[in-house]
C-alpha cells in the first residue's frame, strides 16, 4: 500500500479559495493538476518584505534594485557559479517576454528560432506573434537535446544566410531535463560553428531535484554572447507578481545595452521586491518545497505502479512537473482531454507541446499527497470507463 509523505502543502480545501487560473478555468468538481502554480504558502522571508512595503506605501515604479545582486548571490551558492555580474542585466516584465525581447535584439522579423519540443506551449504562440519561423529539433527518446538533430536545425534556420536564433528551456519543461555542463558546452560549440544566437529560459534553475544540480548556460565555455532569463517565479511560486532577470554574456553586453529602456516599465514593483526576497533570503523554504516535491515524484511513481501500470514515467531531474506517457493507455493523442472529460481532472494536454507531446500529459506535483492521490484515483476512473 503506497503511503503519502507529508509536505509543506495547502491541502485541496483550502488551496480551492484561490482565485488564480489554476482555480477559476475549470468548474468546481475538476481536480486542477495542469498549470505550473504551487499549492503553498509564500515563504514567510516574502510575505515580510511585501507587507514592509506596503505599510511604507512603497508602491511607486519598480527600479529592480537588489534584484540583480540576490540572484547573483543564489547562483554562487547553490551552483558555484560567480560569473553573474550585475551590470550586464536588465529587469525585464517576466522570462517568457524578457526571451521575446532577446530574441527581438539578435533576430529580425522573417528570421528563424529553433526549439526542443516537446517544450513549454507559450514558446511557439509568442514566436508566432513575433513574427519568428520556428525549426523544431526535437529531444531524443531519452528526452535529452539530440545534438545531430540540433546541427540539422541551425542549418535549416541559417539557410540564405539569414539571422537565427535557439530559445534553449533549461531545465526543460515539460521532461525536467537539467542539461549537463558537457551538453551545454556542446550547444555552445554548435551555435558559434554556425552562427546561431542561443538564448535560455532557466525560469525552472531554483527547483531541482534532491542531489541534482543545475548548470547555468553562461557558466561554461564559450557562451559569452549568450542571453539568459531567470525569477523566482517557478521556485517560489510568485507568477503573480512579475519580475525576471535578463543576463548577458560578456560579448553579448552591446546586445543588452540596445534593450528598449521601456520594456522595464511593465515590471512588478512588489514583484522585484518579492523575487529579491526569494533569491536572497527564500533558500530554507526552498529546500523544504523541493524535498516534498521529491516526495510527490516517489508517491507518483508508486500510485501509476498500482493504478496505471501502462503509464510511462520517469521522474524528472528539476521543476514541479511530470510528464507522463499515455500511450499505452489507448486514449489517442490527447489523453487530457478524456481525463477531463470522463475523470474531471485536468492535466495539461501534451499536444500543445509539439512534436512527440501526443499521447502525452503534463501533471502538476506541486499539491498534497492526498491531491496526488486523488488524480491517479480520477485518471484511472477516466480509464475504466473508456
Amino acid at each position: 500500500m503506497t503511503t503519502a509523505p507529508q509536505g509543506p502543502w495547502v491541502p485541496l480545501d483550502r488551496a480551492r479559495h484561490r482565485t488564480s487560473v489554476k482555480w477559476r478555468i475549470y468548474p468546481p468538481d475538476v481536480l486542477p493538476v495542469w498549470v505550473a502554480e504551487m499549492d503553498v504558502e509564500l515563504a514567510v522571508p516574502i510575505v515580510d518584505a511585501i507587507e514592509s512595503a506596503v505599510r511604507a506605501g512603497d508602491l511607486g515604479y519598480a527600479t529592480g534594485a537588489g534584484y540583480a545582486e540576490a540572484v547573483a548571490g543564489f547562483a554562487a551558492a547553490r551552483w558555484g557559479w560567480d560569473g553573474l555580474d550585475p551590470a550586464r542585466t536588465a529587469i525585464v516584465p517576466d522570462v517568457m517576454l524578457g526571451a521575446v525581447e532577446m530574441l527581438r535584439l539578435v533576430t529580425g522579423p522573417g528570421d528563424t528560432v529553433v526549439v526542443n519540443p516537446p517544450v513549454y506551449p507559450p514558446f511557439y504562440g509568442f514566436l508566432r506573434n513575433l513574427e519568428r519561423r520556428v525549426c523544431a529539433a526535437p529531444l531524443d527518446d531519452a528526452g535529452r537535446l539530440d545534438l545531430d538533430v540540433l546541427a540539422e536545425a541551425f542549418t535549416a534556420a541559417r539557410a540564405g544566410g539569414r539571422s537565427a536564433a535557439y530559445l534553449l528551456c533549461s531545465p526543460h519543461n515539460p521532461t525536467g531535463t537539467v542539461h549537463t555542463a558537457d551538453e551545454l558546452a556542446a550547444v555552445a560549440e554548435l551555435a558559434g560553428r554556425y552562427g546561431v544566437r542561443v538564448v535560455v529560459d532557466e525560469i525552472h534553475a531554483p527547483m531541482t531535484a534532491s542531489g541534482v544540480t543545475f548548470v547555468p548556460y553562461l557558466s561554461v565555455p564559450g557562451t559569452d554572447d549568450g542571453l539568459t532569463l531567470i525569477s523566482g517565479s517557478k521556485g517560489w511560486n510568485l507568477a503573480g507578481l512579475k519580475a525576471a532577470l535578463a543576463v548577458a554574456g560578456l560579448a553579448a553586453a552591446a546586445d543588452l545595452a540596445r534593450l528598449p529602456e521601456e520594456v522595464g516599465h511593465g515590471v512588478n514593483h512588489l514583484g522585484v521586491i518579492a523575487h529579491t526576497a526569494a533569491f536572497r533570503d527564500g533558500g530554507d523554504w526552498l529546500d523544504t518545497v523541493r524535498s516534498a516535491v521529491d516526495a510527490n515524484r516517489r508517491l507518483l511513481a508508486d500510485l501509476l505502479a498500482d493504478h496505471l501500470p501502462q503509464v510511462g514515467y520517469a521522474p524528472g531531474q528539476a521543476t514541479f512537473l511530470a510528464w507522463l506517457d499515455c500511450r499505452g493507455l489507448g486514449l489517442g493523442g490527447d489523453p487530457a482531454a478524456v481525463f477531463l472529460d470522463r475523470g474531471r481532472v485536468a492535466l495539461s494536454s501534451g499536444v500543445d507541446f509539439g512534436a512527440g507531446g501526443a499521447g502525452h500529459a503534463r501533471l502538476n506535483l506541486a499539491a498534497a499527497p492526498e491531491t496526488i492521490t486523488e488524480a491517479v484515483r480520477r485518471m484511472a476512473a477516466a480509464v475504466a470507463v473508456a
